[in-house]
């Protein structure tokens, strides 16, 4: 039986929360822009 922690466990869990993070801030990003496009385009039809 080993005692040791088995260091991978962590480094894909940091892989996992690293590239949600990165796929969540470009998702939103996205969307904060489109918003920000449409209230550009509604202003300039006024």
């Amino acid at each position: 039986m080993r005692e040791a922690m088995d260091p991978w466990i962590f480094v894909a869990a940091a892989y996992v929360v690293g590239i949600g993070a990165t796929v969540t801030m470009a998702a939103w990003s996205l969307l904060s822009m489109r918003r920000a496009e449409k209230r550009r385009d509604d202003a300039r039809k006024r």
